[in-house]
């Protein structure tokens, strides 16, 4: 494996919530200039990009050459220009792509760069956006294999939303009474998750939302579908986030002050298998995660500060398991305990998360690297997470089988002394 040094030298990121004037294109846009002006550079000094987006086509038509059109847009073109899907892992899968492009010699500076536009007038092709993201020739038995994960959980009358929701809140919801069911988990727990989460947003002038909910407030919220209510699950949403990595040699040509740089330490793509429910830790993100710590040779207790991807509360249940925070089955005890609040032992999603930060899925994963290299630098402001110096990313995306098609960790560390 080649280990040639990758460094983050700027990152951008637009506010995410409903932007019903600004297009992709523009979106797109205001992340870059930003990840520039961050990094101090122009985007001539850009060798290759990769373009994030998992939505255009179904919202808008536009297909296959999605990034060449969003780059030449800003005046960016001769240069290798890749088009990433990968569910809601498409922008961690674009960063991971870029360090590989550094890492081969391809380039000494590259930009990764999602972007989504999701909401829309047409609320029906809006909130079927995620129809496509699981096995469609099976989608019978899809829900039947869900049904049978959460069998054993008593679903009390009224707690499934008469409105449309997306698809995924049944796959979480199934995923949630799974765990109930198993190790005990509760309501309030996903409560106290999402609770803590929506505190945090509320120092992020970046996030979707920035209202503050009581533990007691979330389970009051509206219901979406059992254990969940609303303010547990993320919104459709729209905006962009963007990484410029560079290797030593580019930072050297640039100029760059290579103390704001962030190393990357690792960053694993890893796609799903089939396993039993039982085998928890077979999951797909604990092998990944298990992998990047390898490659990084640290261990969950090195990291100081994590971004997990909580499309619901039970999302970052889960994930925090996955990566060893804690033993299977404590994920709920340990949001309880305070263990995972900033000021805890092992901060987790400052940035607010998915759950009110918001949720545009070709952005996702580069919001979460934006967010931790701003922890990394010292520079989150409110939020700041004391002392962090290495970090994790963990982002996931689709539906196959009975765990995320997909999963993506990043480990970072900060450069300066």
């Amino acid at each position: 494996m080649n280990t040639e040094p990758v460094f983050i030298i700027g990152v951008g990121h637009t506010p995410f919530g409903k932007h019903a004037n600004l297009s992709v294109r523009e979106l797109a846009r205001g992340a870059t200039t930003s990840a520039m002006n961050d990094a101090g550079i122009g985007l001539g000094a850009v060798q290759a990009a990769f373009f994030s987006n998992a939505t255009q086509g179904h919202m808008e038509g536009q297909e296959m050459i999605r990034g060449e059109i969003v780059l030449r847009s800003m005046g960016v073109g001769g240069i290798p220009v890749f088009n990433v899907e990968n569910a809601c892992a498409s922008a961690s899968s674009a960063f991971k792509l870029a360090v590989n492009a550094l890492r081969a010699g391809d380039a000494d500076v590259a930009l990764a760069l999602g972007a989504e536009k999701m909401f829309s007038p047409d609320r029906d092709r809006m909130m079927s956006v995620f129809d496509g993201a699981w096995d469609v020739a099976t989608a019978q038995e899809n829900a039947r294999r869900l049904v049978e994960l959460g069998a054993g959980v008593d679903v009390p009358d009224g707690t499934t939303s008469p409105r449309p929701y997306s698809v995924f809140m049944d796959v979480y919801a199934a995923f949630a009474r799974y765990h109930m069911k198993r190790f005990g988990t509760t309501q309030r727990q996903l409560a106290v998750v999402a609770a803590k989460n929506h505190e945090h947003s509320a120092a992020n002038t970046l996030s979707q939302y920035r209202k503050v909910f009581t533990v007691d407030e979330v389970l009051a919220a509206p219901p979406i579908t059992y254990p969940l209510t609303l303010p547990m699950c993320s919104p459709i949403s729209d905006g962009a986030a963007a990484a410029i990595v560079a290797t030593r040699e580019g930072m050297q040509r640039l100029g760059i002050d290579a103390r704001r740089a962030v190393r990357v330490l690792a960053c694993v793509v890893q796609s799903g298998s089939d396993r039993a429910p039982d085998e928890v830790e077979r999951h797909c993100t604990a092998l990944a995660a298990k992998r990047a710590y390898e490659v990084a040779g640290l261990g969950p207790r090195d990291i100081d500060v994590a971004e997990v991807h909580d499309a619901t509360a039970m999302g970052e249940i889960i994930q925090v398991e996955n990566l060893g925070f804690c033993d299977y089955g404590d994920g709920g005890p340990l949001a309880e305990r305070g263990e995972t609040r900033i000021g805890g032992r092992i901060p987790v999603n400052s940035s607010g998360g998915l759950e009110s930060k918001g949720h545009p899925i070709g952005a996702t994963g580069l919001s979460q690297i934006h967010e931790l290299v701003t922890q990394l630098r010292g520079e989150a402001g409110a939020r700041q997470v004391n002392g962090a110096r290495t970090a994790i990313a963990e982002n996931g995306g689709g539906l196959h089988g009975i765990e995320e098609a997909v999963a993506c960790i990043t480990i970072l560390q900060r450069t300066q002394d």
